[in-house]
């Protein structure tokens, strides 16, 4: 790729592709599809949000809602899957911890039913340090946004 080229852009990547990225697994795996992935820029990822969700069963009883700390996981998620992909790391057993979450913000509900369009662009991209700026989707409207910190390490050793 010459300078100023933009790098291809990958997709769509399956529920399958996205846990060979991934070591996430039900009832945590949080990302279905990923529809567009840049390398060393963005990736706009689906979870589709269903009621048979074990979390709607007590968040809320009568007003299911994804609770906002899932909705930061899933955009998490797919900022693993935006870091291993353009660092080539899938396969290597490399793991993306969350070091930070900064400036969430909650706009609407996240009900049963949603797409919910995961939207992630990297800030700042080391070795073993990335910022991510996302946002959360659902038909277009922002439904919730923050910006964190990952590290990419080893994966804990088997006690």
């Amino acid at each position: 790729m010459s300078e100023g080229e933009a790098p291809a852009s990958r997709g769509p990547i399956d529920v399958a592709g996205v846990m060979a990225a991934l070591p996430h697994r039900y009832p945590m795996l949080l990302v279905d599809r990923v529809e567009e992935l840049i390398p060393d820029r963005s990736i706009a990822a689906i979870k589709a949000v269903t009621i048979n969700e074990g979390f709607f069963q007590g968040h809320f009883p009568g007003r299911p809602i994804m609770p906002g700390v899932l909705i930061v996981e899933a955009l998490a998620q797919a900022a693993g899957v935006l870091a291993v992909e353009s660092l080539g790391l899938s396969g290597s057993g490399k793991l993306v911890y969350f070091m930070a979450i900064d400036e969430a913000k909650f706009r609407v509900p996240v009900e049963p039913g949603c797409l919910l369009r995961l939207e992630v662009e990297f800030v700042q991209k080391r070795a073993s340090v990335c910022k991510f700026s996302g946002k959360a989707l659902v038909d277009g409207k922002v439904a919730a946004q923050a910006n964190f910190t990952a590290m990419i390490a080893d994966p804990p050793k088997a006690g």
